[in-house]
């Protein structure tokens, strides 16, 4: 079973939501927030990323940056534009573009089910990042974004949230990326209690660093409040919780930086002892095990050449295990793409129209598209207790900072 919990969120008044909601921290790049904030001055990203606020060049301390982002949540609440709902409640929150839509309950979790494995995750984190988010919300006592769980839909889940969808909203509006998003605030506690008591395991598909900052933040506060009694809200994590049949994962890519000593010749001599290669005008592979490469102005289609059997391991057949073993590694150099500085990712949102600019411009010297990680594939990894290669799956869309703010 899943254990859900309601809680009391601190959240926008209506008539400022569409201005608070903005995209998760980590999506951003730092000058996309300045302007962001330039345009929008009530955007959350005041609290989520203050640093922004700080002159270019200033480099302030964490200490400072965080401390900014409690005085502009602090701001928030004492202008009235967020208060904290009077009663617990569950949150339901439906995501709409185009032809997509996905809804999901917002609640919160338990920390204890995360570290006895019944919230499943498939990344390994960076403790640097999980540092500086710890943090972050120690500083503003609050968790100020959703952790992206999803779930095997059941007809209970999927039977309350058809009911409650025809029902007036809490917010409703269509955000800067064209992405409608609508919120309804349920109070049939023990209805979804019951329906999540028949989940028998929740995974992570976005927000490992979230929630493991989290549950490093509660170990933080139990050492210091020696009435730890286990019930505090401090003991929970706030999740965005969506079936798993209604999501959507794009590619996340890759661009290098060099050649890592070699020439374009040599580099495509080591290629073709793993790959096909043919030039083409496609910029997204069509199937598994296909990849495509942008380098000198060309795309070029790769085809992995060898065979997995039935029995082969599920990580080993990913598209990104497949990259990563024949191709970063051993010909580029790339033993740690977490740690190594040439390699950087691009999700799948920006499109390979941010691959081809990256190149072109000087800041990669080569890009891959990449076919999408599936649900099954991060099912099947999880249920293993295994991990993923890093940056294998882009939800998109990504769930809003500043709507549903959990107070620890």
């Amino acid at each position: 079973m899943s254990v859900i919990k309601p809680f009391r969120a601190l959240r926008p008044i209506p008539e400022k939501a569409e201005q608070i909601a903005c995209v998760p921290y980590d999506v951003i790049y730092e000058e996309e927030v300045r302007d962001i904030v330039r345009e929008n001055p009530l955007s959350f990203l005041q609290v989520t990323r203050p640093e922004a606020e700080f002159a270019p060049g200033e480099n302030p301390s964490r200490a400072a940056v965080f401390a900014r982002a409690r005085e502009n949540l602090q701001k928030f609440i004492d202008r009235e534009i967020l208060a904290t709902e009077a009663e617990p409640s569950f949150y339901v929150y439906r995501l709409a573009s185009g032809e997509h839509s996905q809804i999901g309950v917002v609640a919160c979790c338990s920390l204890d089910e995360y570290e006895l494995g019944l919230i499943k995750r498939h990344e390994k984190t960076r403790p640097d990042k999980v540092e500086d988010r710890t943090n972050h919300m120690l500083e503003v006592q609050a968790q100020t974004g959703l952790i992206f769980l999803t779930f095997r839909g059941t007809e209970k889940t999927r039977a309350l949230l058809r009911e409650i969808a025809q029902t007036k909203p809490i917010y409703d509006f269509v955000c800067r990326q064209q992405i409608r998003q609508t919120v309804w605030r349920a109070t049939q506690l023990d209805e979804w209690s019951e329906a999540f008591a028949e989940v028998p395991a929740l995974y992570i598909a976005d927000g490992h660093h979230r929630v493991e900052s989290a549950n490093l933040a509660r170990k933080k506060m139990i050492e210091k409040n020696p009435e730890h009694s286990g019930a505090e809200d401090y003991n929970f994590v706030v999740a965005g919780i969506f079936p798993a049949e209604d999501l959507r994962i794009l590619a996340y890519n890759r661009t290098v930086k060099d050649f890592n000593n070699l020439s374009e010749a040599e580099f495509f001599e080591r290629l073709r002892e793993n790959f096909s290669v043919a030039e083409t005008a496609e910029t997204k592979p069509q199937k598994r095990g296909e990849f495509c490469l942008y380098l000198g102005g060309k795309w070029h289609k790769l085809i992995f050449n060898r065979q997995f059997s039935d029995d082969s391991d599920p990580i080993e057949k990913l598209d990104v295990s497949i990259l990563q073993n024949y191709l970063l590694a051993p010909i580029l150099g790339i033993g740690d793409p977490r740690t190594d500085e040439r390699i950087a990712f691009v999700g799948g949102a920006r499109g390979t129209e941010e691959l081809v600019r990256m190149v072109d411009e000087g800041t990669a010297k080569l890009a891959f598209s990449l076919f999408p990680t599936t649900m099954d594939d991060l099912f099947a990894v999880s249920d293993m207790n295994e991990i993923m290669p890093p940056k294998s799956t882009w939800f998109e869309p990504k769930l809003k900072d500043g709507l549903l703010i959990h107070l620890i």
